[in-house]
């Protein structure tokens, strides 16, 4: 027995080469199936948090009416408070500021 023939050489080649794609598809595969898996994830994490933020706003009482004869700079500071604190949207605090200057 010596070395392989041309032939010989061609078919270890060709099992060689195989070999390797079918283990590149492999983890190509399971690398997709990995990354689906995480974005699916991702996905539920966002929805589940934006499922709370909406829960929230609900939640959020709207701004008690001005007294009558109340200190109307104090009132407006306390809405443009609650404004940065995130509890009234620019709309909210918009309205809110339009009822108390009775405009």
């Amino acid at each position: 027995m010596g070395r392989p023939g041309l032939l010989g050489t061609v078919a270890r080649t060709a099992v060689i080469t195989g070999t390797a794609r079918a283990t590149s598809n492999a983890m190509n595969r399971r690398a997709a199936s990995k990354d689906a898996e995480q974005q699916a994830r991702i996905d539920e994490a966002a929805q589940q948090q934006y499922a709370e933020q909406q829960a929230a706003q609900q939640q959020a009482p709207p701004p008690p009416p001005a007294p009558a004869g109340g200190d109307l700079v104090s009132r407006l500071q306390e809405l443009a408070g609650l404004k940065e604190a995130g509890v009234l949207t620019d709309e909210e605090f918009a309205a809110a500021k339009a009822k108390l200057l009775g405009s």
